[in-house]
């Protein structure tokens, strides 16, 4: 996947002419938000289990070389083996040996943005294995070689007719005249394709929403049942996950499941929640013959004793971007790359350099409405604060921001010159201004009035404003003091 993060400016411009995309952003009010508010309102103790979430993630994390040991320990007693890669090269490099020991030409792949972040699909490709999407959002895109634009929805930037005109693009032996008109029919049409690659795939590829170190089991969430025909069908199953999606217990797990589900879609479970625990047995009925866990790394145990260790609480439920302003807007392509939305601004630029991301942590309005709905109460604006402070530090901004915050420092440690010069500014403003209210244009001041008016300043300044109150608060002290005299008297 190309980054184009860099970018970010040019995308979010181009984005927000998108007519097609702002159409099909309206839904996440409708859908999500309310879904998650309706959902979190009916259980009482949603804000309690948010609070056992954070704290079993936290202690996870504090001893997470123990439970990476211990989860190994049980894989590999179960039957399956553990590989571990640093980075995306040789978790690349590891996943194309198994499939090519296997002699296997195809792999069907549930949902995994992992598999985005280390370019899997174009790697396979590249080596002679066809990647199958079968998840319906990601197979969308994948034929229209497209990224995904949302963690949980890939392809929440196209409507249905879109769709419909892909399905009929791609899949040569579709009837002209079958009905792709309603959501339904659009399912059952990939469904009845895709049905043969599960059949057929030698290798069947998923996430791991948890990996339990107490039984060596992964964990995977979905709505559609395709994880599970992607596991169970061919010769061997191959996990990829991250080190931070290790917990403890099945105890944990059911604990963060129920915040999980909730906060996502709004569902109180999704319709499928699978739990794999080595190949299969002489007695199993199905199963893989192989069962392989990729643990990447990546960059995550640099976070680890960082202000950014809190980062690897997320659970990828996609909250942070349903409720945020800034994703509304402008849709999770214009991130330019593979995680978007407050999320995506914190962790793009752990995983590819703020020197490539640096415009994500600025994109926010630091509303506060990403940490208000985490379910793992991530501390989200203060992380992106702590990137805009490193992006300062390296000189990669702009440079007239940058003057301008000198400017500011300059004036904010001298108050006679701030004062004056706030004083100064305002009384030119207000002069300027004249009657209506409000400027049209201003110079140094185009970003803000190529959108909106700026209001002419009206009344006092703050500083005014505080020195009277402080005066009056003295005054009525002062009358207090005298008023007790007299009655001493």
């Amino acid at each position: 996947m190309q980054i184009t993060s860099p970018a970010f400016k040019a995308n979010a411009s181009r984005e927000l002419k998108n007519a097609t995309l702002q159409k099909s952003l309206r839904n996440l009010e409708r859908g999500f938000i309310n879904n998650r508010a309706r959902a979190a309102a009916a259980l009482p103790e949603f804000e309690a289990l948010r609070d056992e979430a954070r704290d079993i993630k936290n202690h996870t994390l504090a001893h997470l070389d123990l439970y990476l040991e211990a989860y190994e320990r049980k894989v590999t007693a179960s039957g399956g083996q553990v590989h571990w890669a640093r980075n995306a090269e040789e978790a690349r490099a590891i996943i194309l040996d198994i499939c090519q020991s296997l002699q296997a030409r195809t792999i069907t792949k549930s949902k995994s943005m992992v598999a985005e972040e280390i370019a899997l699909n174009d790697y396979l490709e590249a080596h002679d294995v066809t990647p199958i999407e079968t998840d319906l959002g990601e197979y969308i895109i994948q034929i229209r070689h497209e990224p995904p634009s949302h963690i949980i929805a890939p392809a929440i930037h196209l409507t249905k007719e879109q769709v419909a005109g892909d399905f009929r693009r791609v899949h040569g032996n579709l009837d002209p005249e079958r009905n792709l008109e309603e959501p339904v029919t659009l399912l059952a049409e990939a469904r009845t394709v895709l049905r043969e690659q599960f059949l057929a795939a030698d290798v069947g590829l998923t996430g791991a929403n948890f990996l339990v170190a107490e039984t060596g089991t992964s964990v995977i969430v979905t709505n559609e049942g395709n994880g599970d025909l992607t596991q169970t069908l061919p010769k061997a199953h191959i996990v990829l996950a991250t080190i931070e999606k290790i917990v403890p217990t099945l105890e944990d797990v059911a604990k963060i499941m129920r915040v999980l589900a909730r906060s996502a879609t709004g569902q109180e479970m999704s319709v499928y929640t699978t739990f794999s625990t080595g190949p299969r047995r002489a007695d199993d009925v199905d199963g893989p013959g192989e069962y392989h866990v990729v643990i990447l790394d990546n960059g995550r145990s640099a976070m680890l004793g960082t202000e950014f260790q809190d980062m690897l609480r997320c659970i990828r439920c996609g909250a942070c971007m349903n409720h945020c302003p800034v994703y509304h807007a402008v849709g999770g392509h214009a991130y330019g790359w593979v995680y978007p939305g407050p999320m995506g601004a914190v962790l793009t630029p752990t995983l590819i350099g703020v020197d490539k991301s640096g415009h994500l942590p600025n994109a926010s309005t630091f509303c506060g409405r990403c940490e208000s709905v985490c379910p793992m109460r991530i501390p989200l604006p203060k992380m992106m604060r702590h990137w805009r402070e490193r992006e300062f530090e390296k000189h990669l901004g702009a440079s007239v921001p940058r003057l301008a915050v000198r400017l500011w420092a300059l004036l904010a440690r001298r108050p006679f010159l701030y004062r004056l010069g706030v004083g100064a500014a305002s009384t030119a403003l207000r002069l300027i201004g004249g009657r209506k209210g409000r400027f049209k244009s201003m110079l140094l001041a185009g970003g803000w009035t190529k959108h909106r008016d700026l209001p002419v300043p009206t009344g006092r300044t703050f500083m005014d404003q505080w020195r009277q109150r402080q005066d009056e608060r003295e005054a009525a002290g002062n009358a207090a003091a005298k008023h007790g005299r007299r009655l001493g008297q």
